[in-house]
């Protein structure tokens, strides 16, 4: 099994822990007795501590082995939803929710920085993307089954089969990332898979002062808050524009399948055309599938089959920026691709954590949430048209 296929596993099982409590966020709500916003704030604690994490985690395990680094990170991440899905209140969950999110701030990085090593540089957005991937069909497979598991079974057994996934993945990794296998590798490669030399964080943070670096990292922030303010509460926003409780996992599929659609476009686009193009034209999409789903919303118009081309279209163009993003970063940092990459994740949290934060004032008002999506989409877009060509 390819090695950057077993990487995207763990990504896979990343992502599937960090999207799928908002395919149930009102029954966690329900039965840990708080309202629907205050369980979202398991969604933003996520984020927020991978935000904050991820930069220092990837600056202080530098000097790490990658395959010791990877396979800990999803121990970590295991060991984290089994005691999420034990938590008897909303503080224990809150808390489960900052380990996972360090377990995923060690592995999501890493992950990519070793798959761009390992891919020839022509082929390196495809590499990116094949990983990046792992995220996106958690969104079209781990998000939909983890709604379904968690209406037959209960959200705290979707949270241990994530703990199963993780435990797989890592097992896989073990299994490819081995000793042998680093020393048929390109020397770029091999150096990726040993680590770096240990450098003082605020020497590695100097990156931050690059004019290809700085002018990137707040697209990403823009781009992901514009998806996850109705993404995060999707299940009320869908209810907004008539797609139902039994319906609600098809749709959640259909933006998956989007999101896997378009990073895999993106990630061809990206080698071919550059990121700029992908990146003008992903927020336009973005912004035109909000605005038509408040305008839904707003009349109340019952449209499921519309809705559902909606849906793959917004997570098509949620999810075409990051390969675009990210390999931008690593050329303009190469010697710095982990921590590069880290920065991007940790944007791409804060993100989410910001647009979750901004939709929990909205929901309920499903055309109010709609519409601030498509509003951060247009910021994004602007943003992109303005920066992309100096970075």
């Amino acid at each position: 099994m390819s090695r950057i296929a077993v990487l995207a596993l763990g990504t896979f099982a990343v992502g599937t822990d960090a999207f799928i409590l908002a395919g149930f966020l009102p029954d966690t709500a329900a039965e840990l007795g708080v309202d629907t916003a205050a369980a979202g704030l398991a969604v933003s604690v996520f984020a927020a501590a991978y935000a904050v994490l991820s930069p220092v985690l990837a600056a202080v395990t530098a000097p790490l082995p990658r395959r010791a680094l990877l396979i800990g990170a999803l121990v970590v991440l295991a060991a984290a939803n089994l005691g999420s899905a034990a938590a008897p209140n909303l503080a224990v969950l809150l808390g489960t929710r900052v380990l996972a999110a360090a377990g995923a701030a060690a592995y999501t990085p890493n992950a990519g920085a070793v798959a761009a090593a390992l891919a020839p540089p022509e082929l390196r957005a495809r590499a990116l993307a094949t990983v990046v991937g792992g995220l996106t069909v958690a969104t079209a497979l781990g998000v939909p089954l983890g709604n379904l598991v968690g209406r037959v079974l209960g959200w705290r057994s979707a949270l241990a089969l994530v703990a199963g996934l993780c435990v797989v993945a890592a097992v896989g990794l073990a299994a490819v990332l081995t000793p042998a296998r680093q020393s048929a590798s390109n020397g770029e490669a091999v150096a990726a898979l040993s680590g770096a030399p240990r450098v003082p964080v605020r020497a590695r943070f100097a990156v931050l002062r690059r004019p290809g670096v700085a002018t990137v990292l707040p697209l990403t922030v823009l781009g992901m808050a514009a998806a996850y303010v109705v993404y995060a509460y999707s299940v009320p926003a869908l209810a907004q524009v008539g797609i139902g409780s039994a319906a609600t996992s098809w749709v959640l599929a259909l933006y998956g399948v989007g999101a896997v659609l378009g990073n895999t476009a993106s990630g061809y686009a990206t080698d071919r055309w550059g990121a700029t193009r992908v990146l003008i034209c992903g927020y336009a999409a973005m912004a035109v599938a909000l605005g038509a789903l408040g305008l839904l919303a707003a009349t109340d118009r019952v449209a499921p089959v519309l809705v559902g081309v909606l849906a793959a279209v917004w997570g098509a163009s949620a999810w075409c920026q990051t390969p675009a993003q990210q390999h931008r970063l690593i050329a303009a940092a190469p010697a710095e691709a982990s921590l590069v990459v880290a920065l991007n994740a940790s944007c791409i949290y804060l993100g989410i954590g910001a647009g979750t934060l901004l939709g929990g004032f909205a929901v309920g008002h499903g055309g109010v949430l709609y519409a601030a999506g498509a509003a951060l989409a247009v910021i994004a877009l602007l943003f992109a048209a303005g920066t992309t060509r100096k970075a």
